[in-house]
C-alpha cells in the first residue's frame, strides 16, 4: 500500500483498538455493563476492520494478469466496503440488541470503577489514534474541508480510519455518560440507553462508509484538478490542437485510466501523428503520475462532431441509444 493509503494510521488504529478491546471486555466481566460489552464488540469490529484494510492494501499490489489486465487496485475498495458491512452488523446491530436487552432486563452495575477507568484509558488511546489519522490525512487533504476529503478521497483507508476513530471517541463518551447516569440515578436503564445510542452511531457511520465506497466501486473519474492537468498536457497547439472528448476512470486509488479522442491536423503523416500521441502520453504521465493507462485516438476536428462532446450519450462510454 502506498503512503497515501495511510498505513501508519491503520497500524496505529489497529494497535489502539486491540488494546482497548481487551480492556473493555475485562471491565464488562467485572461490572456487567452493557455499554462496556457493546464497546468491546465495537473495538473488536474496528480491529478486524483495520486488519481488512491492511489485507486489501496488500492484495491490491498484485501484478496484472491476462484475466485482470488492469491489475487489482480496486480490491482496496472491496475490502473497504466489507468494513462498512462489519461495522453495521457486528458493531451497530449488536449494540442495538444489547441496549434493548439491558433496558428490558436491567441489573445493577458492579465494580463501577472498572468501566470508568477503562473508558478513560480508551479515550486517551483513541485520541492518539485519531491524532495520527488527522496528521496523515492533512498531508493529502490540502485546501479541502474534512467533508470534501471524506467524500472525494480516492484512497478509502484514511477516511475510514478517520470516521471509525471519530465514532469510537463519540461512542466512548456515550458509554461514559450511560455508566455515569446509571451510577448517579441508581437506574441501570441509562446504561442500556447509552448502548442504544452507540448502536445508532455505528449504523450511521457504516451507512456513510457504504455509500462512499459504493461510488468508488462503481468507478469515479479523476478529480477536477487532475482533469485540468491532463487537458493542459494533451494539447500542444502544434500537432494535437484540441481534445474532442475525454473520459477518465480510477482503476485503483493511485491508478488512473485516461481515454480521449484528440484532434490532429488533416495533413499530418501517420508517423507524425504517432509521435504526437507518444509525446502527449509522456506529458500526461509527467503532469499526473497516477495516469497509468492511457488511450488516445486521433481524429480530424469537425464542428458537428465536437458539438456532441458535452453529450455523454453521443460519445463512447455514454448510455446506449434508446429505441423508440
Amino acid at each position: 500500500m502506498s503512503a497515501s493509503g495511510g498505513t501508519k494510521a491503520i497500524v496505529a488504529a489497529l494497535a489502539a483498538n486491540a488494546a482497548i478491546a481487551i480492556a473493555k471486555f475485562v471491565a464488562f466481566l467485572f461490572s456487567g455493563s452493557s455499554s462496556m460489552l457493546a464497546e468491546s464488540v465495537h473495538s473488536v469490529a474496528d480491529s478486524g476492520n483495520q486488519a481488512l484494510l491492511l489485507v486489501g492494501g496488500k492484495r491490491a499490489q498484485r501484478l496484472a494478469t491476462p484475466q485482470h489486465p488492469f491489475g487489482y487496485g480496486r480490491e482496496r475498495y472491496i475490502y473497504a466496503f466489507l468494513v462498512s458491512i462489519v461495522l453495521f452488523s457486528v458493531g451497530g446491530l449488536f449494540a442495538l440488541y444489547e441496549g434493548y436487552e439491558k433496558i428490558a432486563h436491567p441489573h445493577e452495575l458492579k465494580h463501577w470503577y472498572w468501566p470508568v477507568g477503562v473508558l478513560v484509558f480508551a479515550i486517551t488511546a483513541e485520541t492518539f489514534s485519531f491524532r495520527t489519522a488527522i496528521k496523515e490525512s492533512n498531508a493529502l487533504r490540502g485546501e479541502r474541508s474534512w467533508k470534501e476529503f471524506v467524500r472525494h478521497a480516492k484512497a478509502p483507508e484514511l477516511p475510514i480510519v478517520l470516521l471509525e476513530d471519530l465514532g469510537a471517541l463519540i461512542g466512548l463518551v456515550l458509554a461514559l455518560g450511560g455508566v455515569g447516569m446509571a451510577l448517579l440515578t441508581g437506574d441501570s436503564v441509562w446504561d442500556g440507553i447509552g448502548t442504544l445510542c452507540i448502536g445508532v452511531l455505528l449504523i450511521l457511520i457504516a451507512v456513510v462508509l457504504a455509500l462512499e465506497t459504493k461510488s468508488l466501486l462503481l468507478g469515479e473519474a479523476a478529480g477536477a484538478e487532475e482533469t485540468r492537468k491532463i487537458e493542459a498536457a494533451v494539447v500542444d497547439g502544434d500537432t494535437v490542437t484540441r481534445i474532442i472528448h475525454m473520459r477518465t476512470l480510477h482503476i485503483g486509488p493511485e491508478e488512473l485510466l485516461v481515454a480521449a479522442k484528440i484532434a490532429v491536423r488533416h495533413d499530418d503523416t501517420a508517423s507524425e501523428v504517432a509521435a504526437a500521441i507518444d509525446a502527449a502520453e509522456s506529458r500526461i504521465r509527467e503532469a499526473v503520475p497516477i495516469a497509468r493507462v492511457i488511450y488516445l485516438e486521433p481524429d480530424i476536428y469537425r464542428e458537428t462532431e465536437a458539438a456532441k462532446g458535452a453529450d455523454a450519450a453521443a460519445t463512447p462510454g455514454g448510455p446506449a441509444p434508446t429505441e423508440h
